[in-house]
């Protein structure tokens, strides 16, 4: 993995948000490609219980200042970055005071999803396809944790699918296991379609739910990591049917040499 471009897009990353399965395998991973000398990038939300003062976060303002276009509404990108301590990694945050200011981040005080997700979710995905190219930064791989990040592989695939930075990439898309039982905005296929996409590319955000989400991700990605040991059995039996690398779910002792051998062997050698 000596000197590979790992893009690690992620809905949480320790030690900014609370530890759970997400958060630190996203963590993990990149420490581990950092630490064997591959070159890595790390993109969250901007959640706004994140404490900016004692993470040291800073906009950056030569990749600030662009507006992204979220169902026909021009919305303020800004960039905000901050170094993990004690790992020389740096982590850029997408922020937005409309989609991310709020104190919590993906349900209310009595646990229900944010109305707005769906639109948060495609300004996520765009946010950081727009700022890696600011940043003019090639990705060997691009590995995607947590629903809120599963709009990523369809708009580089099919939005961006013409931008010369990416062609070369290999999206890997890690499922975990189902945190949420709601749907979405039954709009959000309208809102990505307004984005110029086919319908059929869309198709499981007829109903976004949070197997459909995966589905929609895995779809347009190169290789799955099976990140949850419980994840839905339909969603397991629909990952089996693809045509694509797989790699079974491992537990924190497992994963390090498992993710290194995978992206070697199989995403890489693709």
């Amino acid at each position: 993995m000596k000197d590979k471009r790992i893009l690690y897009v992620s809905s949480e990353v320790i030690p900014y948000l609370p530890e759970t399965e997400i958060s630190s395998t996203s963590f993990e991973a990149a420490k581990m490609v950092n630490n064997i000398g591959g070159q890595i990038r790390i993109f969250m939300p901007r959640f706004g219980n994140i404490n900016e003062r004692r993470h040291q976060l800073h906009e950056v303002i030569r990749l600030s200042g662009m507006n992204l276009v979220i169902n026909d509404l021009d919305m303020p990108l800004i960039i905000k970055v901050a170094s993990i301590p004690k790992e020389r990694m740096q982590v850029y945050f997408i922020d937005n005071e409309d989609y991310f200011k709020r104190k919590a981040t993906l349900t209310d005080e009595e646990g229900n999803l944010f109305e707005d997700n769906d639109e948060r979710a495609i300004f996520f995905a765009k946010g950081v396809i727009e700022t890696v190219k600011k940043l003019n930064w090639s990705p060997d791989i691009i590995h995607v944790h947590g629903w809120l990040a599963s709009l990523l592989p369809l708009y580089l695939r099919r939005y961006y699918g013409n931008e010369p930075l990416f062609s070369g990439a290999k999206i890997v898309t890690s499922v975990y296991n189902q945190d949420f039982d709601e749907t979405l905005d039954e709009d959000m296929q309208e809102k990505v379609l307004y984005d110029g996409m086919e319908k059929e590319d869309t198709k499981h955000l007829k109903t976004p739910n949070f197997v459909n989400l995966m589905k929609q991700a895995v779809d347009h990605s190169d290789a799955i990591i099976t990140a949850g040991d419980n994840i839905p059995e339909d969603l397991s039996l629909y990952l089996s049917r693809l045509n694509k690398p797989l790699l079974p779910y491992k537990n924190r002792e497992e994963f390090s040499q498992a993710y290194q051998d995978f992206y070697i062997n199989e995403v890489l050698s693709e």
